[in-house]
């Protein structure tokens, strides 16, 4: 995957970094796969605002993964490789044998024509999905599932991936993308590989209309505000606000809003870096 820095043609393409796509090889999508999506604006069911800077943006259809991969057993043939709006990285379409389609999260080597398999007793190949107990250590996977059967949940976006480090009788040892060291049941699947589209964190929108193509409004903030809409507003002139806060009062940028007696706590060995 390779990325491209715009002529400054025009002021929004000044500083604009853009994908080249060149990874991509269909631009149609499977209707099949594809449905409708409909937007809130960030209002409740009544028409009020409950969350601000949501709105407008263009319009987008759903595609629907494959997260649990669990046709076991079963050889499927990577047709495309395709844009997805409602995610960093690509996806790619699987022609399985039996005649099903599916889309899957790409992961980044794969090619065209690539077969790729699901289940126990597995070649170790990019895009293999397989339970964590089959998996040698060191291998770098992704699209991880934290219950067993529940779908993948963890190194889903665009260059993420975790690495498998230990394995006991129960769980399995893994360092997440955020640096965190936890355990898993070594019953639960992930996929072989980095997900697709590691350049991704290179891209520079270059102006605020991109922003409001996402469908993100301008945000305000906080020391702009008079006293009365959020604790740091008000003062004279410039005022710095003193420590940052959300407007419910909450410390920000910094402050641990984790609890402590969260259920998961005893499967973090360490925790993420700061």
């Amino acid at each position: 995957m390779s990325i491209k820095k715009l002529k400054p043609i025009t002021p929004g393409q000044r500083f604009r970094v853009v994908n080249c796509f060149d990874q991509l090889t269909s631009f149609d999508s499977e209707k099949t796969l594809v449905k409708g999506m409909c937007k809130s604006g960030g209002r409740n069911n009544i028409g009020r605002m409950t969350m601000r800077y949501f709105g407008g943006g263009h319009k987008k259809k759903y595609r629907k993964i494959d997260f649990k991969r669990n046709k076991f057993k079963i050889p499927a043939i990577i047709k495309s490789i395709e844009y997805d709006p409602n995610r960093s990285c690509f996806i790619s379409l699987l022609h399985y044998e039996d005649g099903e389609k599916r889309y899957m999260i790409t992961i980044e080597g794969i090619k065209i024509g690539q077969k790729v398999i699901s289940g126990k007793d597995i070649s170790f190949n990019i895009g293999n999905s397989t339970f964590l107990s089959e998996i040698p250590l060191g291998t770098n996977i992704s699209c991880i599932e934290l219950n067993p059967g529940q779908g993948a949940k963890i190194a889903r976006s665009a260059g993420s991936f975790a690495q498998l480090f230990a394995k006991d009788e129960k769980y399995v040892t893994i360092k997440l993308p955020s640096g965190e060291v936890r355990l898993i049941l070594k019953n639960c699947m992930a996929t072989i590989g980095i997900v697709s589209n590691p350049d991704h964190q290179l891209e520079t929108y270059g102006k605020a209309g991109k922003k409001r193509h996402i469908g993100r409004r301008p945000r305000t903030r906080g020391v702009a505000m008079n006293p009365v809409d959020h604790p740091m507003g008000g003062g004279e002139g410039k005022a710095s606000g003193g420590i940052p806060r959300n407007r419910k009062g909450k410390p920000a940028k910094g402050f641990k809003t984790r609890s402590k007696k969260r259920y998961s706590n005893k499967y973090i060995l360490q925790k993420r870096k700061k």
